[in-house]
């Protein structure tokens, strides 16, 4: 047994085809399909039941899989204890990070980051938060930035900050005529939402104690794939949604009229980095962590871990 046996075995899990895995490791077909069979003679196992299209791992192949992954990360470990020893950080670093939070808060630390580590390379993926959670669980993924507690089993979650939810609404609703505003103001018939797959869908309904059945339907029926095209619905057809507060940060000055806060405690979603047990690029997720808090606005307070009493669970 020895790694490439390893990594063509992972690869072949990825693809679940023989063609495709080959060219992602760049060997050609016979040479992937021997190494694995010659791992499966060794181990005395079936890793892969091949009477399937595609192919699938078998009962035990799941279970050496898994561990193969692991074992690669740990090998991968390696580098990044050389280099913390003579005290330069490189590597690669795969981060996910949720939609709703990408395009305010990637241009805050991405230049910083490279620029402190210049050894380092970072790949970024803009991703819901399962397939965030699905790569981090294959290995696919360093880490992921998004809105936690997760509460799922295996991931480790490391607080960042908490921000603030607000109401952005268009001119004509009479929740403008308030300075502060509770959930409860909130007309479920002209609130507009995020599409399914969201984290932040389930925080605003959860919010606004939203039920489908309760609300009218409109003559209308769009859910956003975005932030920026929600408020771009709300300007033409009108109505309400509500942002988290980095979303306020790149709004224009005429329309930040249209923002309202909550009243005091306010609601807030918990932001983290969450990684794998057994993740190991330790020290690459500690120094994205510290270059994030470095360059958060004053908006967002670096507090300490804990979320306030109205946090919204994703």
């Amino acid at each position: 047994m020895n790694i490439q046996q390893l990594e063509y075995v992972i690869a072949l899990d990825d693809h679940r085809h023989f063609v495709t895995a080959a060219e992602k490791c760049h060997v050609t077909q016979a040479t992937l399909s021997m190494m694995v069979k010659k791992l499966e003679d060794e181990l005395g196992v079936k890793l892969f039941d091949r009477s399937k299209k595609p192919l699938v791992p078998t009962s035990v192949g799941k279970r050496i899989i898994s561990q193969a992954r692991v074992i690669i990360q740990e090998a991968s470990r390696m580098d990044e204890i050389i280099g913390s020893e003579r005290g330069v950080l490189k590597g690669e670093l795969r981060l996910g990070i949720i939609p709703t939070l990408a395009p305010y808060i990637l241009p805050m630390f991405v230049k910083q980051f490279l620029e402190k580590y210049p050894s380092v390379k970072l790949k970024i993926n803009e991703i819901t938060t399962d397939e965030i959670i699905y790569r981090l669980e294959q290995g696919d993924l360093d880490a992921g930035l998004m809105a936690i507690p997760l509460g799922r089993k295996g991931l480790m979650e490391h607080h960042l900050f908490n921000e603030e939810f607000v109401v952005y609404a268009s001119d004509n609703q009479k929740l403008l005529e308030k300075n502060f505003v509770l959930p409860a103001d909130i007309d479920h018939n002209q609130l507009w939402l995020l599409e399914e797959g969201h984290c932040m869908r389930t925080q605003v309904v959860n919010l606004c104690e939203l039920k489908e059945r309760e609300r009218d339907i409109h003559q209308l029926e769009f859910e956003a794939g975005s932030l920026k095209t929600l408020k771009k619905v709300i300007d033409v057809m009108d109505g309400m949604t509500v942002l988290p507060m980095l979303a306020v940060k790149e709004m224009r000055e005429e329309m930040r009229k249209n923002i309202r806060y909550f009243s005091a405690p306010a609601p807030v979603r918990e932001i983290g980095l969450v990684t794998y047990r057994y993740y190991v690029k330790e020290a690459l997720v500690e120094a994205l962590k510290e270059v994030i808090l470095n360059n958060l606005p004053l908006e967002i307070p670096k507090d300490s871990p804990g979320a306030p009493p109205m946090v919204m669970r994703p």
